[in-house]
């Protein structure tokens, strides 16, 4: 289905844009053993707890979210994504935006690339610009 976990994570970011949760969930594993967290959220396991989610939070219409930032892990058959998402929406004020980290986990199987894991975290105003780049070898 996708040839590479950058065109699965394009897939996603897009469907959310269009608010089309059906897009949204084809970039998801088959599996029960999908995991995603939203901002502030509890921790949702399996396709159907995570379909409810996506339904509930794109029933008003799409997420228009910038990501930069990403930092990316790659094995032959994994590939992880840390990145700083600038969500932006029409407020009853204006305009309203708010920062999150996010990872993203893809898994290749024999239909292609596949989200395994979304998590996502509140992350200040100037999100990218103030993180802490560590030396390799470095121990938190």
């Amino acid at each position: 289905m996708f040839a590479s976990a950058t065109e699965a994570e394009q897939a996603f970011y897009e469907a959310l844009a269009r608010g089309d949760v059906d897009g949204v969930m084809r970039v998801w594993a088959d599996n029960e053993d999908v995991v995603c967290v939203h901002p502030g959220g509890l921790r949702l396991i399996g396709h159907v707890a995570v379909r409810e989610s996506w339904q509930q939070i794109l029933q008003h219409g799409g997420l228009h979210i910038e990501t930069s930032k990403c930092v990316t892990l790659n094995t032959m058959l994994g590939a992880t994504n840390t990145l700083v998402e600038l969500i932006k929406a029409q407020g009853p004020s204006g305009a309203e935006f708010a920062y999150c980290y996010a990872t993203n986990v893809f898994h290749k199987d024999t239909s292609g690339w596949r989200m395994v894991l979304h998590h996502a975290s509140a992350a200040p105003e100037k999100a990218g610009a103030l993180d802490l780049h560590d030396s390799p070898g470095t121990l938190h």
